[in-house]
């Protein structure tokens, strides 16, 4: 690895250290761009840039765009004219698009004509408007052919990215990363995995958010390496991707492993340049199965959005462990404040004390978290007590390896019991015929949670049973109460499970649920009658919805 006194300390300056480089380095539906194209096409767009932005603004622009070579080079851009780009998630809509593109008040927005119906009606006051690919667009930027790229008078304190986290309640907020902090992770990312300046990155996450960026733009860029841009991701043009880009690294959020795996298994699967993949949510049943049919390893490691506190995998990290706790990393119970007693698990790999050792993931170290954009209050909730908080449930052993447990209101409490819903997805993921499941809590009629999962793909209630009997590591309170049936799991952009529209529904949904009654081994069909009798919540008045619900029995 390159010291820290020689390493370029922004991304201005990798850049700039693109330029004179004419071998390959951005493939994107048919097209070739050469490292030395895409550093021009980002000095003349900084060049256009410092001609637009007017004077004493905040110097950001939003970005609404698919995975295009525009986005890569606007980017790029916006380090050489110190410039921050917002990135605009194209699945939002009406108020509250308007309300991401205003409250990181840009003063541009690079958009396409595709989605250019997003933002009809909307009120965007001082938004300037640039559609690519259009005659007004090559016009804007004919003066400015000749723009060299410059990354002198960029600094590591300069804002780069505003981009939104997918929180489940509440407005997104708007992280801040600087030109300084993404540099030094792409510089990281590239040391830790060996990346190559003949690599080719496979880029087919949405680049509005994080994970696209830092880990998969950030170290190819470091490293002088190319990247291969997919508009959208797709579970059935991955490998043909992978294989027409000789690519050798890709990343991945949510349930896009899952996605891949649900294709048509081929005999050709391990035919293809790829050696690794890096990513998070994929699940060690998920990440097996990917190694063993394309004979891929997935690493999976954990990062907050905000960079707050992150874990690496190494070597010996035992199976369903995320890594080894870093200095002053800690899980923390949030009301007493107090380090949470080590994890125990018995023979089959169950966590028998849950209830006391789930807790919060907590930085209580330095830590490269620089705040969110004009949020003081949510800032100060992930600052407390001088600590950062990553909202984050894990559980650690006595070696001190980190087990994620799920989002902090993942948490289920049944029967008095803390769990886990991310342990019980790794269970259920093993049931033969699951494309993808999602666990999370409904409210238990009387007091705390009750286990639903939302599974997709084959669904035998017999089945289900004898599968949860025989899996040792499946605690007494952890077999779902309802199980849903769908052909697919809602998601974000992101190709994470909406949890929140799952916990909304919960069991009075248009799908199909099974459940099994208290003190009863099988499951057997949801009915009205078992939702307005035993179910009927003592706590609250009940909506009832009745599609999907068998009629009642007579």
């Amino acid at each position: 690895m390159e010291s820290t006194e020689s390493a370029p300390g922004t991304v201005a300056e990798l850049v700039r250290a693109r330029w004179g480089d004419h071998r390959p380095g951005l493939w994107f539906e048919g097209r070739v761009l050469t490292q030395h194209e895409v550093a021009a096409g980002a000095a003349v767009r900084a060049a256009l840039l410092a001609d637009l932005l007017p004077p004493g603004a905040e110097p950001h622009i939003g970005v609404l765009l698919d995975n295009t070579p525009e986005y890569p080079m606007w980017l790029s851009a916006a380090a050489l004219a110190r410039a921050a780009v917002a990135g605009i998630n194209p699945t939002r809509r009406g108020p509250e698009l308007a309300r991401d593109i205003l409250h990181t008040e840009c003063r541009i927005l690079v958009t396409e004509r595709a989605h250019l119906p997003l933002l009809d009606g909307l009120d965007l006051p001082g938004v300037r408007l640039l559609v690519t690919g259009t005659p007004e667009y090559d016009a804007l930027l004919a003066p400015f052919a000749d723009a060299v790229p410059d990354g002198s008078r960029a600094t590591p304190h300069d804002r780069l990215l505003l981009y939104f986290t997918s929180g489940s309640t509440g407005a997104p907020k708007a992280a801040i990363c600087t030109q300084g902090r993404l540099a030094a992770a792409g510089r990281a990312l590239a040391g830790q995995f060996g990346v190559r300046p003949d690599d080719v990155h496979y880029l087919c996450m949405p680049m509005f958010h994080g994970n696209a960026v830092i880990a998969d733009w950030a170290p190819a860029l470091a490293a002088g390496a190319g990247v291969a841009l997919r508009r959208r991701f797709s579970a059935s043009g991955f490998l043909a991707d992978v294989r027409r880009y000789r690519a050798t690294y890709f990343t991945y959020v949510g349930r896009a492993i899952q996605y891949i795996l649900a294709t048509e298994p081929r005999p050709d699967d391990r035919d293809h340049a790829l050696r690794l993949g890096f990513g998070t949510e994929a699940g060690a049943v998920d990440a097996a199965a990917f190694e063993r049919r394309f004979g891929v390893r997935l690493v999976e490691g954990y990062g907050s959005s905000e960079g707050g506190a992150a874990v690496q995998w190494s070597p010996g990290t035992p199976p369903g462990a995320v890594g080894r706790a870093a200095p002053g990393l800690v899980v923390l119970d949030p009301q007493t404040r107090e380090e949470c007693p080590p994890a125990v698990f018995d023979a089959a790999g169950r966590l028998v004390n849950g209830d006391e050792a789930i807790g919060e993931l907590v930085n209580r170290g330095p830590n490269p978290f620089e705040g969110y954009w004009r949020n003081p209050e949510a800032e100060a909730e992930r600052r407390r007590e001088g600590w950062y908080w990553t909202g984050d449930l894990f559980c650690r052993d006595a070696d001190g390896y980190l087990y994620f447990a799920g989002r902090g209101d993942d948490r289920l409490r049944v029967d008095g019991e803390n769990l886990s819903a991310a342990m019980i997805e790794n269970i259920l993921a093993r049931y033969e015929g699951t494309v993808a499941v999602a666990v999370y809590a409904v409210p238990d009629p009387v007091t705390g949670d009750q286990v639903m999962a939302t599974i997709a793909g084959t669904f035998d209630p017999e089945g289900f049973a004898r599968f949860l009997s025989a899996q040792p590591d499946l605690g007494t309170k952890m077999p779902p109460r309802f199980v849903r049936v769908v052909d697919q799991l809602p998601v974000t952009a992101t190709n994470k499970i909406h949890r929140a529209r799952l916990r909304a529904e919960g069991f009075r949904c248009a799908e199909p649920v099974w459940w099994r009654p208290p003190g009863e081994d099988a499951y057997r069909r949801l009915t009205w009658e078992d939702v307005e009798g035993p179910l009927a919540p003592t706590r609250g008045p009940s909506r009832v919805r009745r599609q999907g619900l068998e009629p009642r029995t007579r």
